[in-house]
C-alpha cells in the first residue's frame, strides 16, 4: 500500500467536534488522487511514544467529501474528520493539524461509489456518514441534469451535524433536483420531523411520504451500524431489492450476534502452523501462520506493504480473494453479500481453519 506526503492546505471546522482537511495535490499526482464519488483515502502517521520515543504507526480511513472533477482540472482532496473518544488520529487531526503540515495519504479506493448517470438516487446517512454521500450528490447533480438525489440525514443535534452549510448550498443550487430531510434524535425543532431515533419502523413510514421509493435506482446507506441495519430493514419492508441497496459502516455502535447479515458463521480455527500463501503486488509468498493470528497479521510480518487501515472489518482496505482453503471471519461489515459469495474475505478479520490457505490481494 503506497503513501504520498501531501501538504495540508486548510483545516476548517464543520461541526462542534469535526473538521474538514483539504490537501494540496501536486500536478504529478493529479491522476493518482482523482476519486470516484464515495471513495476514501487512508492517512498514516507515527504517534509519539512515551518520553519522546518513536511510537506506533496509526492508520485511519476517511471519505473524500469534495465533488469529483474531470481532467484536466486539479482534483480536490478534502476529507471530514470527527473527533472520536480515545481516537489516536482524530484527536491529532481535530486539535493539532494545521495548514502547512504534511500527512502521508494513500490514493483513493473503495467500492461504495456512485458514478454519475441518469436516474433517481437516495441516501440515508448518520453522523459522519454524510461525508462520502456529499461527494456523490454534488458530483451527480453537477454532471447529470437528468438525475435527482434525495438525502435523509440523521444527527444527534444540529451542532453535531457535519457539513450543514455545504448541504444547504447544494439545496440552493439544485432546488428541484435535490431533496434534503434532516432528522435529529436529541433535539426538538419548531419545524421539521419530530426528534427521535430513526429506527426501522420510523424510516419505513417516512420514506414513502418523501419520495417514490419504487423509482429509486440506487440507495446508499452510510453511518453507524445501528442506523444502516435499520435502514436496510425498512427498505426490505418496502419491497426494495437488496441489489439496489449499498452500504458502508463507519463504526460499530452496538453488539452483534450470529444473526447479523455481515457476521460469519462460527468455525474452529486451525492450530498454529498453517501455511499461508499470499499474492500481493504481483509477488507470491508463503509463510507459517502463528497460533491465533489473522491472515493480515501473518502477512504483515513478512510484507509490511500489505494494505490495511481500520483492522475492524469496517473499511475493506484489506479485502482479498480466498483462492483455496477455509477461513473464519469474525466480522465482515465492509463486504457486500455478493462479494462474500464470490470468495472475498477481509484479511484483518480472517483466521485460518484449514492447514493451508491461499489469498490474492491483487484480485
Amino acid at each position: 500500500m503506497r503513501f504520498h506526503p501531501l501538504r495540508v492546505r486548510a483545516v476548517e471546522p464543520v461541526a462542534e467536534d469535526a473538521v474538514a482537511v483539504t490537501f494540496e495535490v501536486p500536478p504529478g499526482l493529479y491522476e493518482v488522487f482523482r476519486h470516484t464519488p464515495g471513495q476514501h483515502v487512508t492517512l498514516r502517521r507515527t504517534a509519539d511514544g512515551a518520553g519522546g520515543t518513536g511510537g506506533a504507526e496509526v492508520r485511519r480511513t476517511y471519505s473524500v467529501c469534495a465533488p469529483a472533477v474531470p481532467p484536466p482540472a486539479a482534483p480536490v482532496l478534502r476529507i471530514g474528520v470527527r473527533l472520536v473518544a480515545g481516537g489516536a488520529f482524530s484527536a491529532y487531526a481535530v486539535k493539532e493539524l494545521a495548514a502547512g503540515d504534511t500527512v502521508e495519504v494513500s490514493p483513493p479506493t473503495g467500492r461504495f461509489t456512485l458514478r454519475p448517470r441518469p436516474g433517481r438516487f437516495a441516501a440515508v446517512t448518520g453522523g459522519s456518514g454524510i461525508t462520502p454521500v456529499l461527494s456523490m450528490a454534488a458530483t451527480l447533480l453537477a454532471e447529470r441534469p437528468d438525475a435527482r438525489f434525495h438525502l435523509v440525514r440523521c444527527d444527534r443535534t444540529a451542532a453535531s451535524a457535519m457539513f450543514l452549510d455545504e448541504a444547504a448550498e447544494l439545496k440552493d443550487r439544485h432546488p428541484d433536483r435535490f431533496q434534503l430531510v434532516h432528522l435529529l434524535s436529541r433535539e426538538e425543532r419548531r419545524t421539521g420531523p419530530p426528534a427521535g431515533r430513526p429506527d426501522a419502523g420510523r424510516l419505513a413510514a417516512l420514506l414513502p411520504a418523501l419520495l417514490p421509493v419504487a423509482d429509486v435506482s440506487g440507495w446508499f446507506l452510510c453511518g453507524p451500524l445501528g442506523l444502516v441495519r435499520a435502514a436496510e430493514r425498512a427498505l426490505a419492508a418496502l419491497g426494495v431489492p437488496a441489489t439496489a441497496v449499498h452500504q458502508e459502516i463507519f463504526h460499530v455502535d452496538e453488539p452483534t450476534d450470529g444473526t447479523d447479515a455481515r457476521q460469519a458463521a462460527p468455525a474452529h480455527d486451525a492450530p498454529g502452523g498453517t501455511e499461508l500463501t499470499a499474492v500481493l503486488g504481483g509477488r507470491r509468498g508463503s509463510w507459517t501462520a502463528g497460533a491465533g493470528e489473522t491472515l493480515l497479521e501473518t502477512v504483515l510480518r513478512h510484507r509490511p506493504d500489505a494494505p490495511y487501515a481500520c483492522r475492524g472489518g469496517v473499511c475493506g482496505t484489506c479485502r482479498a480473494r480466498l483462492v483455496s482453503g477455509e477461513v473464519r471471519m469474525d466480522r465482515h461489515f465492509a463486504l457486500e453479500p455478493e462479494e462474500v459469495s464470490a470468495g472475498y474475505v477481509l484479511a484483518c478479520q480472517s483466521h485460518p481453519v484449514t492447514g493451508a490457505v491461499e489469498v490474492d490481494f491483487d484480485s
